[in-house]
């Protein structure tokens, strides 16, 4: 993929001065610390990751070895199973006598947009309505590029199908539902690159609630426990911590493992593996300038933690809408607020760190709505496949094999 470092240079124009120099701080820390073999963990949230392309070039970035493991959300993990994004006929369910009571908003019903071979797969996997695709194909719709599965016939059931086999496979074998689904999805995923070289790919908590039955499926397929040790093990030994567009990231600001600003105190009183994020650096590609205000607050009266020290309404005091992490994140003395659409941060932040290592890069993801990011689009759609069942279960196998 050719990189038009015209356009990614006008995307760090646009941002203000400040993010301006937040994101050069950021670049130079995440580069500083793999000269020295240290490691990055990305934590990403949902929609705008995948329809940003970011999904894709964390992938990327972990194929290049900048980026050594991700926690995202159970939609994600749904997506990725499909793909990252697809094609879909947009129609009124109407045409094909569907209960109205049960479909969605707008009274819509999709079908994935399938080659005869992509079909032909899911054929010998699961038993397909011929009579509702064959409808499908002559009936009035709008096509649309969407995250991948979810509520499309037929991608999206055989998605929560495939999640019903992984977690039994969950059960037999002690591993995390993501582990496993890694091994079939495509190496273009996050979750298909962490299984490729090893590298944790995790759901979090508070984000396991997404995706259908794949998010029941995740959080079914280990105890809750070891899941945030999982997590907790993998920030521990990051040096730094990226937040993209997350809404909600306990496990990081307010984690059982945590002592720096989290409740570890007590897993440590208690004899239990701990870390502090207090040397770590932390920064948070976000659209909500309430984070930049917060740090300010923070960094020029310490009115936070005065408020927290005294038992004070952090709200009122700071007249924010306060997010628990956004409290924690600005009283962080190694945060780096960036403030900006993601679809212009990550590019310009991985591009740079990419030169400043010797690295080159083969994706580069752009802004959903210039013509580059129409182009990326497609090409996720084109390239990036689903899970491979048949190659899940092979690994599946060999992996029982070696226990």
């Amino acid at each position: 993929m050719e990189i038009n470092r015209t356009l990614l240079n006008n995307f760090y124009e646009e941002l203000d001065e400040r993010s301006r120099k937040a994101l050069d701080s950021a670049v130079s820390k995440v580069a500083e610390t793999k000269k020295r073999n240290g490691k990055v963990a990305v934590v990403t949230g949902s929609g705008p990751n995948l329809h940003e392309g970011v999904t894709t070039l964390i992938a990327e970035l972990m194929d290049k070895g900048i980026v050594d493991g991700v926690t995202t959300s159970s939609a994600v993990i749904n997506h990725e199973m499909s793909g990252a994004l697809d094609r879909v006929k947009m129609c009124d369910a109407a045409q094909f006598g569907l209960d109205r009571s049960k479909m969605p908003r707008g009274n819509v019903f999709e079908f994935t947009d399938l080659s005869e071979e992509e079909t032909d797969i899911l054929r010998n996997e699961m038993l397909l309505d011929e009579t509702l695709l064959q409808k499908g194909i002559s009936a009035e719709g709008r096509m649309v590029i969407k995250a991948a599965g979810n509520m499309a016939y037929p991608l999206g059931l055989r998605t929560e199908k495939i999640a019903e086999e992984i977690l039994t496979l969950s059960r037999l074998s002690g591993l995390p539902f993501e582990t496993i689904a890694g091994w079939g999805c495509d190496r273009r995923t996050m979750l298909g690159m962490g299984a490729r070289k090893g590298l944790p790919v995790l759901v979090t908590i508070p984000q396991m609630v997404g995706g259908g039955h794949v998010g029941l499926a995740v959080g079914d397929s280990i105890p809750v426990a070891e899941r945030s040790k999982r997590i907790a093990d993998m920030l521990a030994k990051s040096d730094v911590i990226i937040e993209s567009a997350v809404a909600l990231t306990q496990e990081i600001h307010d984690g059982p493992f945590e002592t720096y600003t989290g409740h570890g105190i007590w897993s440590w009183w208690q004899g239990q593996p701990v870390y502090s994020l207090e040397k770590k650096t932390l920064i948070r590609f976000d659209l909500d300038e309430n984070l930049r205000h917060a740090q300010d607050l923070q960094k020029e009266s310490s009115m936070i933690q005065e408020a927290i020290d005294k038992g004070l309404p952090k709200t009122k005091i700071s007249k924010i809408p306060f997010r628990m992490e956004m409290s924690a994140f600005a009283r962080h003395e190694g945060s780096i607020p960036v403030i900006g659409d993601i679809g212009m941060i990550w590019p310009v932040f991985a591009l740079r760190i990419a030169d400043e290592l010797g690295i080159k890069l083969d994706f580069i993801s752009y802004k959903q709505e210039t013509e580059e990011g129409r182009k990326m689009r497609e090409w996720i759609v084109r390239n990036v496949k689903f899970l491979d069942r048949e190659k899940m279960l092979q690994k599946f196998r060999e992996w029982d094999a070696k226990r």
